[in-house]
Order: C-alpha cells, then structure tokens, then sequence
C-alpha cells in the first residue's frame, strides 16, 4: 500500500536488507510496526521484501527519528537483526522536500 504523505518537508528512514534467517522475524517486524505507529511524529511505513527487503518509514522530524532508533523494543529487535536474522544492512535517511503522485 502506498501511504499518504502529509506535505513536505518531512523525513524518511530507508532500510533495506539482505536476511540469512526468518526464524521469528515476520513476527517482530508485524510488532516494530505497530510500536512505530505509537510513536510521536510517525507517518507512516512502505515495505517490500523478496531476496531484497526495502522499508520505507516516514517521519515528521529528526528528532522523531532519534526517539524511534532509541526506542527499548525496537533496540533490541536491531541487536536481534545484528546477531540472528540480517546478512547485512543499510540505513539512509533523506529528507524529502518534495513530493508528487499519480
């Protein structure tokens, strides 16, 4: 589903993903997206997964962003991501100062 945005400027977190192990980790991921949708300043999340995996979350601000990335929970499913479920991974943060749709 494509989410709508508010008007820019806002914020958005791009993770993608190479996993080595699904064990548990379809079940974390339904958690993380409920807890972020808790979370002060969240827009909302696009996520796409085959060997690649490519979630895009969107956020009011930085320090909304901050907030989420120190968030207890979801620290431990990035140390479990780390040790357990990930090849490897990246994060990118982009601020997005402009938007259109069709």
């Amino acid at each position: 589903m494509i989410i709508k945005t508010p008007a820019p400027p806002y914020y958005a977190v791009i993770f993608t993903s190479l996993l080595k192990n699904d064990e548990g980790y379809s079940e974390i991921a339904i958690k993380m997206e409920q807890l972020a949708n808790q979370q002060e300043g969240y827009l909302g999340m696009e996520s796409v997964r085959n060997d690649l995996g490519i979630t895009v979350s969107y956020w009011e601000s930085l320090e909304a962003i901050k907030k989420w990335k120190q968030n207890f929970e979801h620290t431990e499913a990035q140390n479990l991501g780390k040790t357990k479920w990930y090849k490897n991974f990246h994060v990118r943060i982009a601020k997005v100062e402009r938007d259109y749709s069709f």
